[in-house]
């Protein structure tokens, strides 16, 4: 099953959703159950009701699409490889399996747990990144791989930050 490939960090299974262009809902599915699993999170974070469970959600979504956006522009770009040839639907499957470790940042919704949630899901999902982005991209480097996703990542939880505090002001 390529969710558990995807968990496991198999390579293999990153290259069978790169090469299978009708993964590209299952692929949005995995999107979509880390959402929820954004919203669940999200009361470990102080975020309570509906209106947590939405913010986290869509907190979460804009974080993968800002990830997604920038491994795709660096790794495509900026640090790609000679032998680097890849195309968008291409890249947001394999991008939309890497994020599968996200499902568990549910038990973030345990506030003693939600720090060591957050730190241990979102090292797996750099993980997974950066195995899905080198069997992606062929690339040969394992360290341009790990420098594309880390930047991605990097760049997602300072957007992402930049928004929650937005969102967190109380209007006078």
């Amino acid at each position: 099953m390529r969710f558990l490939g995807a968990l496991t960090l198999d390579p293999a299974a990153y290259e069978n959703v790169e090469a299978d262009r009708r993964s590209a809902m299952h692929s949005v599915i995995v999107v979509m159950a880390i959402c929820v699993a954004g919203g669940v999170g999200a009361i470990g974070f102080g975020l309570v009701g509906i209106t947590g469970f939405v913010t986290g959600a869509i907190l979460s979504l804009g974080a993968w699409l800002v990830w997604a956006v920038t491994i795709i522009a660096l790794g495509t770009g900026l640090l790609a490889e000679p032998q680097t040839k890849s195309d968008l639907p291409e890249l947001l499957r394999v991008l939309g399996f890497a994020a599968a470790p996200g499902v568990f940042i549910a038990f973030a919704a345990m506030p003693a747990a939600a720090p060591i949630v957050l730190v241990i899901v979102a090292a797996w999902m750099i993980a997974a990144a950066v195995v899905a982005v080198r069997q992606a991209l062929d690339y040969r480097s394992t360290a341009r791989a790990v420098a594309v996703c880390v930047a991605g990542a990097a760049l997602s939880f300072g957007a992402m930050s930049a928004v929650g505090l937005l969102f967190s002001q109380k209007v006078s």
